[in-house]
């Protein structure tokens, strides 16, 4: 009755870890900093770097945060797929995930307990192929209505892994970079460093902040061809996660299945 493939999951998966993906470029353009005279680039930031180091310490910062919120759009063939989500190592999330076009959940996560509220859109998008009957039956239960699960066995648990950091994460590690050195620049008032990576027509640029610690705070694919651009951002570093389970007409999940 309310069986969610994971197709979606794994979409928004794919967007909150594009950054993963521009960090494995094959290329990357000239930096302008190569052009200024040596003064000049001793004065810019990390200016004893090259731009593989700089993305080294910006992976290694950035994935030993204990919380962070990240937000950002990545088109597809069915529409913009976005995120806007907060977490933890703890499993706290509070955040929305849409994909493509059709529809998007809500998410909060609290422990080993995860709380979803979809609308019609999503539901009828990620039961196609399915019986009208069966389909309607799970919009009218579920959709627009908070539902909870703490089973690992059902296919909702699936949007746990995005209350999880450290799963999140995890791509960020062992990554390889040819990055070169780009302009110093703010993301959001941060004082940052921009590194610019290539593979054919598809350029990646990575943000750094360059005071405090190297955190990454923004990462932008451009695939070319007047494709529109993939870009994620990240902010609110080490800040706790308000993930207040919701009250009141809570439909759980387990009870069902049970």
């Amino acid at each position: 009755m309310h069986a969610i493939s994971r197709r979606t999951t794994f979409a928004a998966l794919c967007l909150a870890t594009a950054a993963t993906v521009t960090l494995t470029g094959c290329g990357g353009d000239k930096s302008d900093d190569a052009k200024k005279p040596a003064a000049a680039a001793k004065k810019a930031p990390f200016a004893d770097l090259s731009g593989p180091q700089i993305i080294d310490k910006a992976v290694k910062a950035t994935s030993g945060a204990s919380s962070l919120r990240m937000k950002g759009s990545m088109a597809d063939s069915g529409g913009p797929g976005f995120i806007d989500l907060a977490l933890d190592t703890k499993g706290s999330c509070v955040g929305t995930i849409g994909s493509g076009g059709e529809g998007s959940v809500d998410l909060i996560g609290k422990g080993k307990t995860v709380y979803m509220r979809y609308d019609a859109a999503f539901l009828r998008s990620e039961m196609k192929g399915e019986k009208d009957a069966d389909v309607q039956a799970s919009v009218d239960m579920m959709a627009d209505r908070w539902v909870k699960t703490g089973s690992t066995e059902s296919d909702e648990q699936d949007f746990a892994e995005f209350c999880d950091l450290k799963t999140v994460l995890a791509d960020f590690k062992d990554t390889e970079s040819a990055a070169r050195k780009g302009k110093a620049t703010t993301v959001d008032g941060t004082p940052a460093i921009a590194l610019h990576e290539s593979d054919g027509k598809e350029r990646a640029t990575l943000y750094v902040a360059t005071e405090g610690k190297p955190y990454l705070l923004k990462a932008v694919n451009d695939p070319g061809k007047g494709k529109k651009k993939d870009t994620l951002t990240f902010t609110d570093f080490d800040k706790p996660v308000k993930a207040t389970p919701p009250k009141g007409d809570v439909l759980d999940l387990d009870k069902l299945d049970g």
